[in-house]
């Protein structure tokens, strides 16, 4: 969720600012011509129940008076002040989903209730997070961008002096808002725009760091990852104010730590790329990491020399360009179907079942460094020993069965005399344990 303790504060403020001022029991004459009709209360029973619920410090027993109005007077001329009531009150008590049926109540009488979309759109991510319906990261989308698009203007009984310090807040929670749903959705570039903008808002924000380094590595463009490993390195150090609850901030570190190492082949430079993530909000524009292939060809003086050096690599490269390429189902059943493959080296993704497995997904070694996106199946008859740990280097021979293109996924028929590196084990049995025999008289 988003940064809780931040969060709670905030609404705790805007309940003070968006709640109702006591109500006076008007003389029930007629209003002047030139304003508003007067509201009135059914009777002296109703504003009696009014005065007392906006009185009442305790958020359950105010409810439970709330309630009671209802009950007593459903129809009433001061629905949007009960409405009102209601959004404050449920939001108090922090009831997500209550909190923003009631919300949108107010925002269905009056499409720019300011109470009404401030807390669709604050109740969007716990929302989210207990239903997984997305008619909650669209309503939140609409609030934000609805309070986005009149951020200028104070809402409804809130002076200026008062909006001046509120707007930055909610603006900011706006934009989180907004990359939140677009990373819901897979979005990427979109959630990282708005991301974006919550950190020129606020540069200072582990939790967004953290969320920054997620949708800009998701993609899976190699490219990318520098800067996503930036992120989360930033997530992973940086504490001061803003930043991220501790075990995210361990997770986060660790994440950034395992994806360098991948990347750039050791942790040589990672300590430093870590000092400057703590030291600024933002990657610097000249922000590199060298990533383990061009490392390695650096080695080599052309590309021939690199292909005979690494010939496992250089025969799934090969066979990866011409699967996806625009003849890739004619090479495939002309080259490859039912014929063994020669030796390839791959990577261990999942196994199927966890224990002592009969398929194996693995990334396949192709040069890329890429070792956490499975592009191949492996299929046995019989079951393998034990289990090995995702990443584990194995070498197999081959006889592919099927593939798809895209994502690219070759299924192989492998026998276990032909894969290497397996080292699971079977645990050795229970010992059993007799009874003694009772001794003969």
């Amino acid at each position: 969720m988003l940064f809780q303790s931040y969060k709670l504060s905030l609404a705790a403020g805007m309940i003070g600012v968006l709640s109702l001022g006591t109500v006076k029991m008007p003389a029930q004459s007629a209003a002047p011509a030139a304003q508003a009709p007067q509201k009135n209360w059914k009777d002296r029973a109703e504003y009696d129940l009014y005065d007392a619920i906006t009185k009442d410090a305790n958020a359950k027993t105010r409810l439970e008076k709330l309630q009671q109005w209802e009950k007593q007077y459903p129809q009433t001329e001061w629905l949007t002040e009960r409405r009102t009531l209601l959004v404050t009150t449920y939001a108090a008590l922090n009831q997500p989903k209550e909190t923003t049926d009631a919300a949108k109540a107010l925002v269905a009488g009056d499409p720019k209730n300011f109470t009404g979309l401030y807390y669709i759109m604050y109740f969007t991510q716990p929302l989210y997070a207990q239903t997984k319906s997305t008619e909650a990261l669209d309503q939140g989308e609409q609030a934000a961008n609805t309070i986005i698009a009149n951020i200028d203007t104070p809402p409804p009984g809130v002076t200026a002096e008062q909006w001046a310090k509120l707007r930055p807040d909610i603006e900011l929670l706006a934009h989180v808002n907004l990359g939140y749903i677009d990373m819901s959705r897979s979005k990427w570039e979109a959630a990282e725009a708005e991301y974006g903008k919550s950190l020129q808002l606020s540069p200072n924000n582990g939790q967004v760091d953290y969320w920054m380094g997620v949708v800009i590595w998701s993609p899976k463009k190699s490219e990318r990852y520098p800067a996503a490993i930036f992120y989360f390195a930033r997530a992973g150090t940086y504490d001061g104010t803003g930043a991220a609850a501790p075990a995210l901030r361990q997770t986060s570190l660790d994440f950034a730590r395992r994806l360098y190492k991948n990347y750039h082949g050791s942790e040589d430079g990672f300590n430093d790329l870590v000092a400057a993530a703590k030291a600024s909000p933002a990657p610097p524009a000249d922000l590199k990491i060298v990533d383990a292939v061009s490392i390695e060809k650096q080695k080599f003086a052309n590309e021939e020399e690199w292909t005979k050096a690494h010939p496992e690599e250089a025969l799934w490269k090969s066979v990866k360009a011409a699967l996806t390429g625009a003849d890739g189902a004619n090479y495939f059943s002309t080259s490859m179907k039912d014929s063994q493959v020669p030796k390839l080296k791959a990577k261990v993704v999942s196994l199927q079942p966890a224990l002592k497995p009969k398929t194996i997904l693995v990334a396949v070694e192709d040069g890329t460094n890429n070792t956490e996106t499975a592009d191949a199946t492996l299929k046995f008859e019989a079951a393998l020993p034990g289990k090995v740990e995702p990443g584990t280097e194995l070498t197999f021979e081959g006889v592919p069965e099927s593939y798809t293109a895209s994502p690219l996924m070759v299924v192989f028929n492998v026998d276990k005399e032909k894969l290497h590196g397996w080292t699971g084990k079977n645990a050795a049995p229970a010992p059993v344990h007799h009874k003694p025999k009772a001794a003969s008289n």
